[in-house]
């Protein structure tokens, strides 16, 4: 999903409302407009040093006023003029009173200046300016500035949000990105944004809610429903993400991109799952090993006493030999030595594995249950995927998916085929190898299709590799058995 600090450069550099009038065919009268900004400025400068005039409404209504055309117009002149501007007009209403002690005429044009359109854009420009030139905690402060002037714009709190995560200020910015929504803001990958800063700091809930107001804005929107997908899975909200999903497909069966993701989620699950029986058949296979490996150890051991008192007699009978037979003698007294002490710790941990038998066969009976969990899963996943494409047989993500799915399987079968010994082999290994080469060739439909609907590089690279595996079996002379359902 896309940052919101691509998004407010995109922005940024498109602002042309706030962009600053340089060169061109007004660059004369650009030049003339300017110099007459900067002498107003000077003489407001001198206004305000003068101690009568400094207590004049009407000279900071003045400096208010030209400083707001600073900010508008000609930033370079002073990066901070719309500051300077907020400021005059909150003095004119501190000085600007009537006879009743309320406000006067121009404290009241002062209160309209402070929410309207030219201030903003004061302060928009300002705060443009400070960004580009990476100057982020004063252009949040200014497009904070900004969207107070404005409670109802989006684009204000937009760009504060952004530069509030440059100065790693999260807070700010997921308050500013709630305004830019509570607004009316419609892009979705904005949504996105905030949801990612709640899941960061671990505030899940509001990161799914703002999901689904994203979602709801763009209902066929990928990135925000596979972030909802990650962000279940992740905080390990299995069930939930399945009944969501479920209940989404009641409402609208023919929603295939709904299919797609209840079909990613199931492959998810079956991914966990898969690691987990990883793990458990590697403890398994050492438990279970434990006693075999002490019985060889033993058998092993009776060969070398077994030569000891071949050698032993043999020295007897060949006095001639007696070198040569001592020297193998030792070497097999040695070997002997060596083994007694493997078979200790095998001993060791035969009886570390019987004390652990209980545990053993309670990994054993999970084991049984995560293949038998797995296997249920990844025929979810299939099935979405198949309902999916009955509804949409152009759908790429359902395409793609479907190939993956069929090239996995193919995998996993060829890992088997590659762990038989040359006896296995021989027995089942060449009808194996034929279920391989179909499964990889039920795959490859799947695939071209996809590339056919859209080009991106992923499935390019895995139609290639398809097409090449199934060049190496053909090579081969491997028949290619059509896999079944």
């Amino acid at each position: 999903m896309k940052s919101v600090f691509v998004v407010l450069v995109a922005c940024c550099l498109s602002a042309g409302a706030y962009a600053q009038n340089e060169g061109g065919a007004n660059a004369t009268l650009d030049a003339a407009q300017m110099d007459a900004l900067k002498k107003d400025k000077e003489k407001s400068d001198k206004d305000i040093a003068d101690a009568k005039a400094s207590t004049k409404a009407s000279t900071w209504m003045d400096r208010a006023k030209t400083y707001q055309n600073i900010a508008g117009q000609y930033i370079r002149v002073d990066s901070a003029a719309a500051t300077t501007a907020y400021e005059a007009y909150k003095k004119v209403i501190e000085l600007d009173k009537d006879k009743k002690g309320g406000p006067g005429r121009l404290a009241k044009e002062a209160e309209e200046a402070l929410k309207g359109q030219a201030l903003y854009g004061a302060f928009m420009q300002q705060g443009v300016a400070k960004f580009q030139n990476k100057n982020y905690a004063d252009a949040m402060k200014a497009m904070s500035m900004a969207g107070e002037i404005n409670p109802k714009d989006t684009l204000a709190p937009l760009y504060t949000a952004i530069a509030a995560q440059q100065v790693k200020d999260n807070a700010t910015a997921k308050t500013q990105l709630e305004k830019y929504m509570a607004g009316g803001g419609k892009d979705a990958s904005i949504y996105g944004s905030l949801a990612m800063l709640y899941s960061a700091d671990n505030e899940v809930d509001k990161a799914l809610a703002t999901l689904d107001k994203g979602i709801a804005i763009a209902p066929g929107n990928k990135d925000l429903a596979n972030e909802k997908i990650n962000i279940m899975l992740r905080t390990n909200r299995m069930d939930e993400a399945i009944a969501g999903m479920k209940a989404m497909v009641e409402k609208d069966p023919n929603n295939v991109q709904n299919l797609v993701n209840l079909s990613i989620i199931y492959n998810n699950i079956a991914d966990k799952s898969k690691t987990e029986i990883k793990k458990l058949e590697s403890e398994t296979k050492k438990s279970g090993n434990a006693g075999k490996q002490l019985a060889d150890a033993k058998g092993i051991l009776e060969t070398y006493n077994g030569e000891v008192t071949r050698l032993s007699g043999m020295i007897k009978k060949q006095p001639k030999n007696a070198a040569e037979l001592k020297r193998q003698l030792a070497d097999v007294q040695k070997r002997a030595t060596e083994q007694k002490a493997t078979i200790a710790q095998l001993e060791a941990d035969a009886k570390a594995a019987a004390a652990n038998a209980s545990a053993s066969a309670d990994s054993e009976k999970r084991l049984a249950e995560l293949k038998s969990k797995y296997e249920q899963d990844k025929k979810q996943e299939k099935d979405y995927l198949k309902k999916a494409l009955a509804i949409d047989a152009n759908n790429y993500d359902a395409n793609f998916n479907m190939g993956v799915f069929y090239f996995n399987e193919a995998v996993e079968m060829k890992n088997t085929v590659d762990r038989m010994d040359m006896a296995e082999y021989s027995k089942n290994g060449k009808e194996l190898d034929g279920k391989v080469c179909g499964k990889f060739k039920q795959a490859l439909p799947f695939f071209t299709k996809a590339k056919s609907i859209k080009e991106e590089d992923i499935v390019t690279e895995n139609l290639t590799n398809t097409q090449n595996i199934l060049k190496q079996y053909e090579e081969k002379k491997v028949t290619c058995i059509d896999a079944t359902e």
